[in-house]
């Protein structure tokens, strides 16, 4: 998410965002092109660029939609959660479930980094920004438990968490969220214990 805002959309905007999406994420960002979208929407090509200025402004506002998404379950469920430092850091855990079952061609996110391996793109960049917010989220709640070294402990965190998502979708692993939140939990008050 680039600015934390969200945006609002017409009605039109919004169903092509809507289509664009599902394209993206089933088919693959390159393999789905405007004329595709356009007409699946039942708007014109000029009506998609009007809206949303070219295929990498669409292909950022399916991903901003993403994380946006994924950050809103997550704040909320931390909103909701007691003031237990631990239950808080496993929160990311606990939500996986939810998010993953109507996923399972795996996180949009990596998909979209693989199909975009220029650095400058927009859309890998909004990738970057939304895997650096896991990791810093992480990291901020391992420091109000009181680990002693927050920042090793979140890397091990973001990679139990991804790992997760591999697993769900690449290897059918219907556990695979259980399991790492598991190991994160032991992770977790390990280093508690130590600090």
């Amino acid at each position: 998410m680039t600015d934390g805002r969200e945006i609002r959309l017409t009605p039109g905007a919004q169903r092509i965002l809507d289509v664009a999406s599902e394209l993206f994420y089933w088919r693959g960002i390159h393999a789905v092109g405007v004329d595709t979208i356009a007409a699946e929407s039942g708007v014109t090509k000029r009506t998609l660029y009007d809206r949303f200025g070219s295929k990498d402004g669409l292909i950022v506002a399916y991903l901003e939609a993403r994380d946006r998404r994924w950050r809103d379950l997550v704040t909320a469920r931390l909103d909701a959660v007691s003031a237990d430092p631990v239950r808080r850091v496993l929160v990311p855990f606990d939500v996986l479930p939810e998010w993953l079952a109507p996923s399972s061609r795996g996180c949009s996110f990596v998909n979209a980094f693989a199909e975009l391996p220029e650095p400058e793109h927009p859309g890998r960049q909004v990738v970057v920004a939304g895997k650096k917010w896991l990791r810093d989220l992480f990291r901020e709640l391992l420091a109000e438990a009181g680990i002693a070294d927050p920042d090793a402990l979140a890397v091990q965190l973001l990679s139990l968490h991804e790992g997760a998502i591999v697993c769900y979708s690449m290897a059918d692993e219907a556990n695979a969220a259980a399991s790492a939140r598991a190991a994160a939990e032991a992770l977790v008050a390990r280093a508690v214990h130590q600090s």
